[in-house]
């Protein structure tokens, strides 16, 4: 094997990699003699088949074989031999001649072709000793807990049957059909489906109609879907809904004590007030974290500067624009409806791009200088995590990552990135301030849509770091999503 390094410039590599004939030849014949020991071929005993008669029936195919496992294998020697480490996959480019290609695989001509990548950029790793960090915090009120308890309240109030005519806030138990155009459409039609009155569950100016409503009372309720509801063929349509009202009942004062709290199962008050108290804490501590963690993100950013490698940051960059260009489409917004030019704000995403790759590289590199790793039980409880947020499709969502390891990485990544930010926090000088629950989420929000943060899904192996695509969160392209409310057991 010969290898020429054609280019070395900054980041970039390419090299020129040549396999004589004769060296192919020799693999060729030795899989060809494998093959002998158990190939079946009618007029000749097993073991027996001569190898020219083999090359003429399976040479191409071993041959195809061989070219592809010696790219392979000498792709991974031109690395390990030169202790190079690619960014991403190294682009391999083959002859494209027919000629050249026929000559190869009749192992008459030598095997050339081409590597071409960039290497992971090389940097000296700062101290973070000195990094001032501020970890924001708010404690838990009494009067927040309360709060919570009444929404609490609110979500499991009870019922009980009213004689009189439904008014807002009453619950009415219906059944519907639905028209368009005279015609009952697909989903229009239910039975027995409870409501409560003002709750906008419905589309608009439906639940408005039921006010005054009894029981055993017939109407029509008359309303327009909206323009951007989710079923094409009823947008923007007129529908007449024939309903029946088979009961109206009103909301019934409910004491919250012991007994409203083992209806809930818990064993009295105190321990569901618990229960409310670690929740909000909980909460709390998760925006404290994302804010120290963008600080921490922040900081790192101010103390690195080098070269990076482009095509990481185009693919961020792709990723970031897909994501921004198809939540535009969908709200039907366009660049000049945010005050901007697509020119300006790729360039201020390309920005983005650049921090996240850069940022990538330095937690990448700063975790395997200190052994940092994802454990098995640290990737499942992420797993478990993921799947809670599909309620009823967990199983599903465990197979897809039992089955696809790649995916699995994906999971990895988060986990990674949090522990070497873990790091950094035990090394830098933090203090603790004591905010209010608004300020703290007015911080995070803010911090959200100015988009300052680095990737969310930095990998790291022994041979590759690459920042993965996230969802933008545009400062001054935020492309708004619009949910239009749907007619329950209507869509």
């Amino acid at each position: 094997m010969q290898v020429t390094e054609t280019l070395s410039s900054g980041l970039k590599r390419e090299f020129k990699v040549v396999v004589q004939a004769d060296e192919l030849d020799v693999e060729v014949n030795r899989k060809l003699h494998e093959l002998s020991g158990r190939a079946n071929i009618k007029g000749f005993r097993p073991g027996k088949v001569p190898l020219p008669h083999l090359k003429r029936l399976y040479g191409k195919s071993v041959m195809a074989e061989v070219v592809q496992k010696t790219i392979d294998d000498q792709s991974k020697k031109v690395l390990s031999d030169r202790e190079l480490k690619p960014a991403y996959q190294p682009e391999v480019v083959l002859p494209q001649e027919e000629a050249e290609v026929a000559a190869i695989m009749e192992g008459k001509g030598d095997l050339s072709f081409s590597l071409a990548f960039e290497v992971i950029p090389t940097f000296e790793l700062q101290d973070v000793s000195n990094v001032e960090l501020v970890r924001h915090v708010v404690e838990v009120s009494d009067a927040q807990v309360d709060e919570a308890l009444g929404r609490l309240t609110a979500q499991y109030k009870s019922w009980e049957a009213k004689p009189g005519k439904a008014a807002k806030g009453d619950k009415v138990t219906i059944g519907f059909v639905g028209k368009v155009d005279g015609k009952v459409f697909d989903g229009g039609t239910a039975a027995e489906v409870p409501l409560e009155i003002g709750s906008g569950q419905f589309i608009p100016g439906f639940e408005d109609q039921l006010i005054g409503v009894g029981a055993g009372d017939e109407l029509v309720v008359k309303v327009s879907f909206p323009e951007s509801y989710g079923v094409k063929e009823l947008a923007g349509k007129p529908a007449e809904f024939e309903v029946k009202v088979a009961g109206v009942e009103s909301p019934k004062e409910d004491t919250v004590d012991d007994e409203f709290a083992k209806k809930l199962g818990f064993e009295d008050l105190s321990k569901l007030k618990d229960m409310i108290r670690s929740r909000i804490s909980n909460e709390y501590a998760t925006m404290t974290g994302m804010k120290l963690k963008r600080d921490v993100l922040d900081a790192l950013d101010g103390l690195y500067s080098f070269e990076l490698p482009e095509r990481l940051v185009e693919a961020e960059l792709g990723g970031i624009w897909n994501a921004l260009t198809n939540e535009m489409k969908k709200a039907n917004k366009s660049f000049a409806d945010e005050g901007t030019t697509e020119e300006d704000a790729r360039k201020e995403y390309h920005t983005i791009a650049e921090r996240r790759v850069r940022l990538g590289l330095v937690l990448g590199t700063l975790g395997e200088k200190e052994g940092i790793q994802v454990n098995e039980q640290e990737l499942q409880q992420s797993l478990m995590a993921r799947a809670r947020q599909f309620p009823g499709q967990e199983k599903q969502v465990f197979d897809h990552y039992r089955k696809n390891p790649n995916a699995l990485i994906e999971l990895r990544g988060p986990v990674f990135e949090q522990k070497v930010v873990d790091f950094l926090v035990s090394k830098a000088k933090v203090t603790e301030k004591s905010v209010t629950r608004e300020a703290l989420q007015a911080m995070v929000q803010d911090e959200d849509e100015e988009d300052h943060s680095g990737h969310d899904h930095a990998e790291h192996d022994h041979d590759n770091v690459e920042a993965k695509p996230k969802k933008p969160a545009a400062k001054k392209v935020a492309a708004k999503k619009t949910a239009a409310k749907k007619a329950k057991k209507a869509d």
